[in-house]
């Protein structure tokens, strides 16, 4: 490294996405770096890299989603592995940031493990974390390391404007997501609207309002991901009540737990839009679902971080 410039970079990946990381090394003109990922007999993981990152700047992709605990712990040790060989600068790239939905005390005796993962990737020893669409924004703050914060809307914006749609209006399916909605709605020149609802347990939800004008529109319903596809679909089904002609869906990752697949075919979702932050097993990669890919973000991000330049213009 010379005057904080490093001559060269190499990129990883562990099992969480390696179709994604393949894309993006492609998009870098780069090989994937070479190393193995396993696990001993007993189910305790083992990382081996196979070349040498002594000096470079290196680069881990991993998502850290289902199974959640392995590919955290998979991260977390080719983190160790690279600090301990030496590596130049090490950035964690994630796609997709698990345990970010306990981001605060809610109530009495909560975790905080959104907090608590940013702890474990900073004591392993990454240097710089590069993510996308953040539970809550607030989460950059637990780092007391460099975080990019990436963005799906652009991605998500351009394949809606080339779709054309008439009397578009975005929904947020919650409080939550209004942000993001308004987000959305600008470029596209587009009204929000909002459904209120509240939540009973974990996984559960209940439309009680909606407040906007959704009636004779095609409403696009967006949120930062989907899980047990819940509070979309039972959203997406209230705004088809309420007279809407059509009814998009998109997020960012592409959770689908549990019946969400079941809830998503069954809805009165035209088209749900999703990003490839997290993979999508065959079995899920429904006609009613479309993929678009973070791979050209995420390659221009990781590009600009190795040449030092700004990151504005991707946010």
């Amino acid at each position: 490294m010379r005057n904080g410039v490093f001559a060269d970079y190499k990129i990883f990946t562990g099992n969480a996405n390696p179709a994604l990381a393949e894309e993006i090394a492609k998009i870098m003109g780069k090989p994937l770096g070479k190393s193995a990922v396993n696990k001993f007999s007993d189910g305790e993981i083992s990382v081996s890299l196979w070349e040498t990152v002594r000096g470079i700047d290196t680069y881990i992709i991993q998502p850290t989603c289902d199974p959640t605990n392995d590919n955290l712990m998979e991260l977390l040790i080719m983190i160790d592995a690279m600090k301990r060989a030496s590596a130049g600068r090490i950035n964690a790239v994630i796609p997709y940031y698990g345990y970010a939905r306990q981001d605060r005390k809610a109530k009495a005796r909560d975790p905080i493990t959104a907090k608590l993962v940013a702890d474990l990737l900073q004591a392993a020893g990454a240097d710089r974390v590069i993510t996308m669409d953040l539970h809550a924004a607030q989460i950059q703050g637990y780092f007391d390391i460099p975080v990019d914060h990436l963005l799906g809307m652009p991605i998500l914006v351009k394949y809606f404007k080339e779709k054309n749609l008439d009397d578009l209006v975005i929904v947020s399916p919650d409080h939550g997501s209004v942000s993001r909605a308004r987000s959305m709605a600008q470029p596209l020149d587009a009204p929000i609207a909002i459904v209120d609802k509240r939540r009973p347990k974990a996984n559960v939800s209940e439309i009680m309002n909606v407040i906007g004008e959704v009636k004779d529109k095609t409403v696009v319903l967006m949120d930062d991901m989907v899980d047990t596809a819940g509070t979309i679909c039972n959203a997406a089904n209230a705004m088809k009540d309420m007279g809407a002609k059509e009814v998009y869906a998109c997020a960012t990752h592409p959770i689908l737990s549990g019946p969400a697949i079941e809830r998503i075919e069954k809805s009165a979702i035209k088209e749900m839009v999703l990003l490839n932050t997290i993979p999508l097993p065959p079995e899920k990669q429904i006609d009613k679902i479309k993929t678009l890919s973070v791979a050209p973000m995420f390659a221009e991000a990781m590009i600009r971080v190795f040449t030092n330049t700004s990151l504005n213009g991707l946010f």
